[in-house]
């Protein structure tokens, strides 16, 4: 059923439903300061690490601050959401429970730190499924370097190449692509997909449109899985925003 050996998800916005929540806190952070929050701010800031981000945000608005400060209070701000409201994307937990079945080994590469990917994937209840867990912390480069992805697959004990990446960003997706782990829009998107279609997978021949799109705000816009049911008819299922 599936052609890879492992598989490597992100976090935010993939596994999980977080991307309002950081919009929220960032917004917050911001405000205290009397800043207005960039367009671009959070896209910029999504693939960093911590303190990555955290000295990024103190050049591009001149703050008099700490890195380990902000870090702290991002971490005050997001620790209670992690532990207790934020939850899974639709579907995500049968479909690492379909991979487990298949003896996919499943990886995370993510840039939030252990003291929110921990509680999240545990309150969730799915965070037996993962095999390892990797940070860009931990490699200390962001996800426009190919660090976190080899070391994750390192860890699992796969060659890039058997592996399949699932990313909501293209910083992330390109990278993939540089290192032969096959991670592309269409990769996401088949996953999303077969995520989104409530039939019995067991019982049915898969297959997935390209009729999807990407649009530069990062947001998935529209994925088909069609399949063949067992007595031969066919039904076809959309995977919205």
């Amino acid at each position: 059923m599936f052609d890879f050996k492992g598989a490597i998800f992100d976090l935010d916005g993939t596994i999980i439903d977080s991307m309002n929540v950081w919009e929220k806190i960032d917004i917050e952070f911001l405000a205290k300061r009397n800043i207005d929050m960039p367009n671009d701010y959070m896209e910029k800031i999504n693939i960093m690490s911590f303190e990555e981000a955290a000295k990024y945000t103190i050049e591009r608005f001149n703050l008099k601050e700490k890195k380990e400060n902000l870090i702290k209070e991002w971490n005050e701000m997001a620790i209670y959401e992690y532990s207790n409201n934020i939850r899974l994307k639709p579907n995500v937990k049968e479909y690492l429970e379909k991979l487990k079945e298949n003896n996919i080994k499943i990886g995370l590469a993510t840039a939030s730190p252990k003291e929110l990917y921990e509680p999240v994937l545990k309150n969730n209840r799915v965070y037996d499924y993962f095999d390892t867990f990797t940070t860009v912390e931990e490699v200390n480069q962001d996800k426009s370097y190919p660090d976190i992805y080899l070391q994750t697959a390192k860890k699992l004990g796969i060659n890039p190449q058997d592996c399949v990446g699932f990313e909501d960003i293209l910083t992330g997706v390109n990278t993939m692509k540089k290192i032969n782990l096959f991670a592309s829009l269409s990769a996401m998107i088949m996953a999303l997909a077969f995520m989104s279609c409530q039939t019995d997978s067991d019982s049915h021949e898969h297959s997935f449109s390209e009729e999807w799109k990407y649009d530069e705000t990062y947001h998935w816009h529209e994925a088909t899985c069609e399949h063949k049911t067992a007595v031969g008819s066919k039904e076809e299922h959309t995977f919205g925003e």
